[in-house]
Order: structure tokens, then C-alpha cells, then sequence
């Protein structure tokens, strides 16, 4: 009978899901560990021949020292960065993902992150823990900008799921949509060019993969591109935003805002000028966008899927190596 490991829980669900449908598809042979720290792999993951992992790294030296009992990677995420795929391919572990499980959700942070910040939300709130409100001659204050969104301009960088499910709602609050095209490509129906998106553009949400073509692919230059009161939002992968550029367009008024829920290491554990800052203009999340206990459920269903396909027919559901 296939032995399951499931190396970080918590990452996941925090006691607030149902895993029965993942404990059924294991057969009962089912091990959960909320965390694995580095040290703990291999101890982790013993004998199993199925190990799942949301965050966890899977490199080469550890697949070859299980491949005479390792059978499949679950990652219980849509990316893949942690593991070693071609160390997979070569010792012929099938590697799976998750997908689409979390698209209304990233969309539904995307609009919670544009709502507060077009509106001045976070500038308000601070006004009012100030007393500004309490000490103020006319009934509301209008100290800091508040805009509608219908009729804005949109610019999606990334086409995948995720920015299709944001240009869902960008459309039902009338909003004009545009896709970016990718940096050095020619320029294909229905998509605009990068840097005249950047300036037309009210609103630019990310939602593409970090490589290394969209390391810094917002950087001064592009930030510069942009109207003053455009918003930045990144739901996407940390390191796709030039952190540093980004603070001094906020501070310099070069831009009018960002909301960001992602950032190059996690969790910051050495700190992040982004935290540190504290302006009223930018919003930082705890990497949350796609962790809707709705979506969080659908993943583990979509996991116990796979497994199941896997250990009753030997076919691979979402293969990705």
C-alpha cells in the first residue's frame, strides 16, 4: 500500500479544512507534518513513495536518495520552483501541480487591495488614529484623493487564469482592459506593448511566473513609465517588483500607490524595507491573496484527486514533470 507524506500542513489549512477527502484517497495512509524544516526531509519523509509539498524544497540530492522508494512529488501549489524538475525527469518521479483552485480568490484580494488604496483607506485611517476627523471644522474630510473605477484603464501582466479572473471583475465594475504583452516580443492581437501599457494604465496588477525575464521586470525605469496617481499591485511572486525603485517612486509621488502581497524571501525573516516603510499609500499582505478557506478546500480535493488517479490507475493528473 503507497505510504503519503504531506511535509507542510500549515503552509495550507490551519485546523479550518476538511481533509477527508484526502485521508480517503490515501487509504489511511496518510502522514502529516504542519512543518519539515530543512534539516527534517529526509527524516520526514522516510519511507513514503508519494510526498506532497507546498513550500518545501525537493532538490536532486534528495531525490536520489529516495529514488528507490519515491513514486510521485504532489505540489500543493500551481508553481513548481521548489523542486528540482529536471533532477525528476531524469530519475522519472512524476511531478504534479494544483491549478486553478485559487483564481477568484487572487482576484478578489487584487480588488480589495485597488478598492482600499483608490479610495485612500489606509491615509484615512491613519488621519483618524491621528484625531484629524475629531478636530476637523466640516462634517467628512477630503484630504487625500478618492476615485471611482469604472472607466480606468487596467494593464494585466501575466494572460494566465489568474489574470483572466481579474479582468473578470475589472470588467464588471466597467473598467477598460488591457493585457501586456511580453517584454521583447512582438506585440500579438489583443495584447499592447509593456511600456505603452505602463503608461496608459490606471491600475497594473502582476500575475506572471518569476523567471529570470521577469526578475525586476518592474524596475525605475518602467515605475518612471507610469502615471502619478497609477496603482501597482503584485499578487504574483516576490523579485518581479524592484522593491528599492518601488519605495522611492511612492515616496517621490511618481506613482500613487501599491498593494503588495508578495515578497523575495518568505516569510521575511531579515525584514523588508517594504515593511518598514509605513506609508499611507502602500498596503502589505501576508501572502494571502489565494488563501480563501474556499479555495484552500478545492486544493486539497484537487490533491486527493491526483493521489487517488494516481494509486488506482497509475495515471498522472496535472503533470508537470
Amino acid at each position: 500500500m503507497p505510504t503519503v507524506v504531506f511535509l507542510d500542513t500549515a503552509s495550507t489549512q490551519a485546523g479550518d479544512l476538511d481533509l477527508t477527502p484526502l485521508s480517503t484517497a490515501c487509504q489511511g495512509q496518510l502522514t502529516l507534518w504542519p512543518h519539515t524544516p530543512a534539516a527534517q526531509i529526509q527524516e520526514h519523509i522516510g519511507t513514503a513513495s508519494i510526498v506532497i509539498s507546498n513550500k518545501v524544497p525537493i532538490d536532486a540530492a534528495l531525490m536520489h536518495s529516495q529514488r528507490d522508494t519515491l513514486k510521485l512529488i504532489c505540489v500543493a501549489a500551481t508553481g513548481t520552483n521548489n523542486i528540482d524538475l529536471n533532477a525528476a525527469r531524469q530519475l522519472n518521479i512524476p511531478v504534479t501541480n494544483v491549478r486553478d483552485y485559487g483564481s477568484q480568490s487572487v482576484a478578489e484580494h487584487v480588488f480589495s487591495l485597488i478598492f482600499a488604496l483608490s479610495r485612500s483607506l489606509p491615509a484615512y485611517q491613519q488621519e483618524l488614529n491621528q484625531g484629524a476627523w475629531q478636530r476637523a471644522e466640516q462634517f467628512c474630510l477630503l484630504n487625500h484623493p478618492i476615485r471611482e473605477l469604472a472607466g480606468n484603464t487596467l494593464l494585466i501582466i501575466g494572460g494566465g487564469t489568474l489574470g483572466q479572473a481579474t479582468a473578470r471583475l475589472g470588467q464588471a465594475l466597467g473598467m477598460k482592459i488591457l493585457f501586456a504583452e511580453r517584454p521583447h516580443a512582438p506585440t500579438r492581437a489583443g495584447k499592447i506593448a509593456l511600456e505603452a501599457g505602463l503608461q496608459q494604465a490606471d491600475v497594473v496588477s502582476l500575475h506572471c511566473p518569476l523567471t529570470p525575464e521577469t526578475t525586476h521586470l518592474i524596475n525605475a525605469e518602467r515605475l518612471a513609465l507610469m502615471q502619478s496617481h497609477a496603482l501597482l499591485i503584485n499578487t504574483a511572486r516576490g523579485g518581479i517588483v524592484d522593491e528599492t525603485a518601488l519605495l522611492a517612486a511612492l515616496r517621490q509621488g511618481q506613482i500613487g500607490g501599491a498593494g503588495i502581497d508578495v515578497l523575495p524571501q518568505e516569510p521575511p525573516i531579515q525584514g523588508n524595507p517594504l515593511l518598514e516603510a509605513q506609508l499611507p499609500n502602500l498596503i502589505v499582505t501576508p501572502h494571502i491573496a489565494w488563501a480563501s478557506r474556499t479555495a484552500r478546500q478545492r486544493l486539497i480535493e484537487q490533491l486527493a484527486q491526483i493521489i487517488s488517479t494516481f494509486i488506482n490507475t497509475g495515471e498522472v493528473l496535472n503533470q508537470v514533470a
